[in-house]
């Protein structure tokens, strides 16, 4: 798999990456191994978790396959802090202590000395210098080698980073990751242009619009999706309305004139785009990330691309911006 930096930083990543946030619910452990196995075989090496995840388990599933599966040294750990559940209600918590807590609860899980990347996982009421304190505290300590954000709009990206650069020895940002895909493209009205200006790396989650991109729900919602079950049905269904199923209509006639899957096309869209390092995929077994990880040696002819952008909700400025400096 080819390797990207994550933009001006020393960090490379494979270009593709694996997320973990059915671990320890819909993927057990018996369908993490071949998943996480095949995944480092094929060179890819960004595992993204979090603190919340599965109220922990997906950290102690990972780092148990860490132990037995992959080695460490394969595996680029990026973690989040300052999100999680108390009391059967989803709190939002930046304060240092809060923090630092979930830091140390995610080493230990981990199993590991350092994370590769910690990432504030949203927008808290917390004031930010607060919370940067608490990163730049994690990296002195050798705890962290890289921080990031995730599920910041543009101007909460820029102040992060740009208060981070204010002042000499604080630790960077160096990275921003929000939802991005066909059904998905708000981050470049602000989000992209933002992570372009200030050189960070960008990490789509869910580039595959929640799984509809693949097709998979063009006839109905099979049984064995998460749009069928309790816990990601409300997940899956905004992206059921009729302008995404125009979307998805139009993904499969590329597809079908390419001699390509829907799957194929969509990825490769998001993979490719400007200013994207690794879209993070949330295959929940080995089956699933195969046909991903098949299209490593894809392409998508210029033009195709150009009309997904215009049905997908029009033309990418950064696109055009890229063939300039061309």
């Amino acid at each position: 798999m080819q390797r990207r930096t994550v933009g001006g930083s020393g960090l490379q990543v494979g270009r593709l990456g694996l997320g973990t946030m059915t671990w320890g619910r819909d993927t057990r452990m018996d369908e993490a191994k071949p998943l996480i196995a095949s995944f480092v075989d094929a060179g890819g090496s960004l595992v993204d978790t979090a603190a919340a995840y599965g109220n922990g388990e997906a950290e102690r599933m990972l780092g148990k396959l860490m132990r037995t599966e992959v080695r460490r040294s394969d595996v680029v750990v990026a973690t989040k802090a300052g999100f999680g559940l108390r009391d059967g209600r989803r709190v939002v918590d930046t304060s240092a202590r809060s923090m630092l807590d979930d830091l140390h609860g995610s080493l230990r899980r981990l199993g590991t000395d350092h994370l590769d990347l910690w990432q504030i996982h949203a927008w808290g009421s917390a004031p930010l210098e607060e919370t940067l304190a608490a990163i730049d505290q994690a990296v002195s300590a050798g705890d962290v080698r890289y921080a990031g954000v995730s599920n910041f709009v543009g101007w909460q990206t820029a102040q992060a980073a740009t208060w981070q650069r204010a002042f000499p020895g604080r630790a960077p940002i160096a990275s921003a990751q929000v939802e991005y895909s066909l059904l998905a493209r708000r981050a470049e009205v602000e989000v992209l242009p933002c992570v372009r200006s200030l050189g960070l790396g960008f990490f789509p989650w869910s580039p595959m619009g929640r799984g509809v991109l693949t097709g998979k729900y063009r006839s109905g919602t099979p049984r064995d999706s998460r749009g069928a079950t309790d816990h990601f049905g409300w997940y899956v269904e905004p992206y059921l309305e009729a302008r995404s199923r125009a979307v998805v209509e139009g993904v499969a006639k590329a597809a079908d004139g390419l001699g390509l899957t829907p799957l194929q096309v969509a990825l490769v869209w998001v993979r490719d785009a400007p200013g994207v390092t690794a879209p993070l995929l949330g295959a929940r077994t080995a089956d699933q990330l195969a046909p991903y990880l098949a299209c490593e040696d894809l392409e998508v002819p210029h033009e195709i691309v150009l009309a997904l952008d215009d049905i997908s909700g029009g033309p990418n400025g950064a696109r055009d911006h890229e063939e300039a400096r061309a």
